[in-house]
Protein backbone atom coordinates (compact mmCIF):
# COMPACT_ATOMS: atom_id res chain seq x y z
CA UNK A 1 0.00 0.00 0.00
CA UNK A 2 2.71 2.45 1.01
CA UNK A 3 4.86 1.35 -2.18
CA UNK A 4 1.38 2.86 -4.29
CA UNK A 5 1.30 6.05 -2.75
CA UNK A 6 5.12 6.09 -3.38
CA UNK A 7 4.55 5.52 -6.75
CA UNK A 8 1.43 7.91 -7.32
CA UNK A 9 3.02 10.52 -5.64
CA UNK A 10 6.42 10.74 -7.26
CA UNK A 11 8.61 9.61 -4.57
CA UNK A 12 11.37 7.24 -5.13
CA UNK A 13 10.64 8.30 -8.76
CA UNK A 14 12.26 8.98 -11.82
CA UNK A 15 14.29 12.05 -11.26
CA UNK A 16 15.66 14.21 -14.31
CA UNK A 17 18.31 16.54 -14.60
CA UNK A 18 19.34 18.88 -17.45
CA UNK A 19 22.47 19.43 -18.54
CA UNK A 20 23.49 22.32 -20.03
CA UNK A 21 26.87 24.37 -21.38
CA UNK A 22 27.13 27.45 -19.45
CA UNK A 23 26.62 29.84 -21.83
CA UNK A 24 25.59 30.25 -25.53
CA UNK A 25 25.51 31.83 -28.17
CA UNK A 26 22.27 34.09 -28.98
CA UNK A 27 23.07 34.38 -32.48
CA UNK A 28 22.67 30.32 -32.68
CA UNK A 29 18.87 30.59 -32.18
CA UNK A 30 19.27 27.27 -30.35
CA UNK A 31 20.30 25.22 -27.12
CA UNK A 32 22.08 21.75 -27.16
CA UNK A 33 21.87 19.59 -23.97
CA UNK A 34 20.80 16.23 -22.51
CA UNK A 35 18.39 15.47 -20.12
CA UNK A 36 19.38 12.56 -17.47
CA UNK A 37 16.82 10.42 -16.22
CA UNK A 38 17.21 7.92 -13.09
CA UNK A 39 14.85 5.82 -11.42
CA UNK A 40 14.77 3.14 -8.74
CA UNK A 41 12.25 1.07 -9.87
CA UNK A 42 11.38 0.34 -13.86
CA UNK A 43 9.19 3.63 -14.95
CA UNK A 44 8.15 4.34 -18.42
CA UNK A 45 8.27 8.33 -19.43
CA UNK A 46 5.31 9.10 -21.85
CA UNK A 47 6.15 12.66 -22.55
CA UNK A 48 8.96 15.09 -22.33
CA UNK A 49 8.59 18.91 -22.37
CA UNK A 50 11.19 21.78 -22.90
CA UNK A 51 11.06 25.13 -22.88
CA UNK A 52 13.55 28.41 -23.11
CA UNK A 53 12.35 31.30 -20.80
CA UNK A 54 13.32 35.33 -20.46
CA UNK A 55 12.59 36.89 -16.98
CA UNK A 56 12.66 40.56 -18.09
CA UNK A 57 12.43 42.73 -14.70
CA UNK A 58 12.61 46.77 -14.91
CA UNK A 59 12.75 49.08 -11.97
CA UNK A 60 13.35 49.52 -8.30
CA UNK A 61 11.62 48.38 -5.25
CA UNK A 62 7.69 49.20 -5.33
CA UNK A 63 8.26 49.88 -9.10
CA UNK A 64 9.47 46.60 -10.13
CA UNK A 65 8.54 44.85 -12.83
CA UNK A 66 9.06 41.17 -13.57
CA UNK A 67 7.45 39.71 -16.82
CA UNK A 68 8.25 36.14 -18.04
CA UNK A 69 8.35 35.09 -22.23
CA UNK A 70 8.48 31.36 -23.91
CA UNK A 71 10.59 32.28 -26.23
CA UNK A 72 11.25 28.58 -27.35
CA UNK A 73 8.89 25.21 -26.78
CA UNK A 74 10.24 21.81 -27.66
CA UNK A 75 7.44 18.37 -26.87
CA UNK A 76 8.75 14.46 -27.19
CA UNK A 77 5.71 12.55 -26.91
CA UNK A 78 7.97 9.15 -27.75
CA UNK A 79 7.34 7.19 -24.61
CA UNK A 80 10.64 5.42 -23.15
CA UNK A 81 11.31 3.20 -20.49
CA UNK A 82 13.95 4.02 -17.64
CA UNK A 83 15.04 0.97 -16.38
CA UNK A 84 15.85 0.83 -12.26
CA UNK A 85 19.23 1.49 -11.35
CA UNK A 86 20.27 2.64 -14.68
CA UNK A 87 20.86 6.25 -16.61
CA UNK A 88 19.04 7.29 -19.42
CA UNK A 89 20.11 10.18 -21.52
CA UNK A 90 17.85 12.32 -24.17
CA UNK A 91 19.65 14.81 -26.35
CA UNK A 92 18.10 17.82 -27.15
CA UNK A 93 18.45 21.23 -29.36
CA UNK A 94 15.65 23.09 -28.36
CA UNK A 95 15.23 26.28 -30.89
CA UNK A 96 14.52 29.62 -29.22
CA UNK A 97 13.71 33.34 -31.00
CA UNK A 98 14.81 36.39 -29.00
CA UNK A 99 12.59 39.19 -28.51
CA UNK A 100 14.21 42.73 -29.20
CA UNK A 101 12.71 45.58 -27.27
CA UNK A 102 12.51 49.38 -28.95
CA UNK A 103 15.47 50.23 -27.02
CA UNK A 104 17.49 47.31 -27.98
CA UNK A 105 16.39 47.79 -31.89
CA UNK A 106 17.68 51.52 -31.41
CA UNK A 107 21.19 50.37 -30.05
CA UNK A 108 21.36 47.81 -33.01
CA UNK A 109 20.34 50.18 -35.62
CA UNK A 110 22.71 53.02 -34.98
CA UNK A 111 26.02 52.27 -32.97
CA UNK A 112 26.27 56.08 -31.90
CA UNK A 113 23.18 55.33 -29.66
CA UNK A 114 24.28 52.27 -28.26
CA UNK A 115 26.20 53.97 -25.27
CA UNK A 116 23.34 56.19 -24.25
CA UNK A 117 21.00 53.06 -24.40
CA UNK A 118 22.84 50.91 -22.03
CA UNK A 119 23.44 53.70 -19.71
CA UNK A 120 19.43 54.32 -19.76
CA UNK A 121 19.16 50.34 -19.24
CA UNK A 122 21.13 50.60 -16.20
CA UNK A 123 19.42 53.71 -15.09
CA UNK A 124 15.83 51.94 -15.09
CA UNK A 125 17.26 48.42 -13.75
CA UNK A 126 16.62 46.20 -17.21
CA UNK A 127 17.66 43.00 -16.32
CA UNK A 128 16.96 39.85 -18.84
CA UNK A 129 17.88 36.11 -17.43
CA UNK A 130 17.41 32.67 -19.24
CA UNK A 131 16.54 29.85 -18.44
CA UNK A 132 15.90 26.12 -19.42
CA UNK A 133 13.03 23.89 -17.66
CA UNK A 134 11.72 20.36 -18.47
CA UNK A 135 9.31 18.24 -17.14
CA UNK A 136 8.41 15.18 -17.77
CA UNK A 137 4.89 12.95 -17.51
CA UNK A 138 5.41 9.70 -16.09
CA UNK A 139 2.99 6.77 -16.13
CA UNK A 140 1.62 6.11 -13.26
CA UNK A 141 2.17 9.21 -11.05
CA UNK A 142 0.39 12.59 -10.14
CA UNK A 143 3.50 14.58 -9.58
CA UNK A 144 6.08 14.90 -12.72
CA UNK A 145 9.75 15.01 -12.40
CA UNK A 146 11.14 18.46 -13.34
CA UNK A 147 14.26 20.73 -13.58
CA UNK A 148 15.31 24.44 -14.40
CA UNK A 149 18.75 25.10 -15.26
CA UNK A 150 19.57 29.27 -15.71
CA UNK A 151 21.82 29.64 -18.80
CA UNK A 152 23.71 32.92 -19.91
CA UNK A 153 23.58 34.15 -23.43
CA UNK A 154 26.71 35.76 -25.18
Amino acid sequence: MINKVKKWLGIEGIKLEILLPDEIQSSDGFVTGLVRFQTQHTQTVTQLKMVFIERYSRGRGKEKRVDEYELGYLDFREPFEVPAGQEVEVEFTLPFSLVQSEMDEMASSNFLLGGVVNAAKKMSAIKSEFRVEAEAKVKGTALNPFDKKPIVLK
